[in-house]
């Protein structure tokens, strides 16, 4: 017999249950995985995101309740001199927690669309399960980073409000979380590309 019909009796669900009636159960499910690992992807990274972002809205604009007079502040990396306006750039470096935590959401669609064009209906179970890995890989990896965010967020930039030299610290820490989202999407490509790869089993059957 064709060694390559042999191995896909052997590996593709729905041939091994000819050899296997007890594995009926599989049959036509490998596509379930991969499109698992798509959904996991993007909800679990848009958790994430949404949480960084709340959590360091609150404290922007507790501040801003607070400390009125300071509250440009939590906008902008500077607070503008006399006579001079504040630029968009700065706005941007002020609102850096929000920015961030957004970020993953980024991280965890690109994922998504990858896995989504690599899910098929005829596959092996092999590819089925790394493409749901790599789902979990990086949505699991964005939501712990958008807590991270969220709560240095909060604690961030309450404390620079009060002593702005603590801002470049705020954003180290932020850094280092934003990071553990980057992680996980490194690892969700390099699972995602094995699951393609040439010496996968094609599921003819």
């Amino acid at each position: 017999m064709d060694p390559i019909i042999i191995a896909n009796l052997d590996r593709c669900p729905p041939a091994r249950a000819i050899l296997h009636p007890g594995e009926l159960l599989t049959r036509g499910r490998q596509s379930f995985f991969g499109a698992m690992g798509c959904a996991f992807a993007i909800i679990l990274a848009t958790i994430g995101a949404s949480y960084g972002t709340a959590r360091s809205a609150v404290a922007i604009f507790s501040c801003g309740v607070l400390r009125p007079e300071r509250f440009m502040q939590n906008t902008y990396a500077h607070p503008p001199t006399r006579g001079t306006t504040p630029s968009t750039v700065d706005g941007v470096h002020r609102r850096l927690c929000a920015v961030m935590a957004q970020i993953l959401s980024i991280y965890g669609l690109v994922a998504s669309v990858i896995i989504a064009n690599k899910v098929k209906e005829k596959m092996a179970a092999h590819a089925g399960f790394l493409q749901l890995g790599a789902g979990l890989a990086v949505g699991l990896c964005c939501l712990a980073a958008g807590f991270a965010i969220g709560v240095v967020g909060d604690a961030g930039v309450r404390a620079s409000t009060q002593q702005p030299r603590l801002y470049v610290g705020m954003v180290l820490i932020l850094i280092f979380a934003e990071v553990l989202g980057l992680y996980g999407v490194v690892v969700s490509i390099l699972m995602i590309t094995r699951s393609a790869s040439s010496d996968v089993t094609t599921c003819l059957y």
